[in-house]
């Protein structure tokens, strides 16, 4: 089984009401990631296997929010999880700053300078890939569908769920 990167994008409202009710949250989450929609479709994102890549290589290049695991806790029951652990939170004003220093962070030169050598030296998921010398190329694909979408919610002021399912 694979372990993937997931987001759910949320107007303020939503954000208040998943913080008050984490298992309204879940099953809001669970509805969009089934729905096969537009509307849905903008709400959600999946950065696959890449996620535990992406933290490397934006970690190694100074980027200022973590948009991989999220920045805060969301209270979450006891005992209950979406995979590997609770859904982390960004901000709204996260959001927004993640966006301010995208220009930097291009995805044509995320991975400058990093083999894979280097990626499995770090113990990267999923190590097997690197092992076999694949390039980066892959994980700088999610990060340009990841700036889309991170531009989007910035756009209209939407915060953010993360987790690892």
């Amino acid at each position: 089984m694979s372990m993937i990167g997931r987001y759910l994008r949320l107007t303020r409202d939503e954000f208040e009401r998943a913080c008050q009710d984490p298992r309204w949250a879940a099953e809001h989450a669970r509805a969009l990631y089934d729905r096969d929609d537009a509307a849905a479709t903008a709400r959600v994102l999946e950065t696959d296997k890449a996620w535990h890549a992406l933290d490397f290589l934006l970690n190694r290049r100074g980027f200022p929010v973590d948009v991989v695991y999220g920045e805060a806790d969301m209270p979450w029951p006891e005992g209950e999880d979406w995979g590997y652990g609770p859904p982390r939170i960004l901000t709204a004003d996260r959001v927004r700053a993640a966006v301010d220093a995208l220009d930097d962070h291009a995805p044509d030169i995320l991975a400058e300078g990093v083999t894979p050598t280097d990626l499995a030296a770090a113990s990267i998921y999923p190590t097997a890939i690197w092992e076999r010398g694949e390039e980066a190329d892959w994980v700088a694909a999610h990060w340009a569908d990841l700036a889309k979408y991170l531009r989007a919610a910035a756009r209209e002021g939407d915060a953010m769920l993360l987790w690892i399912t």
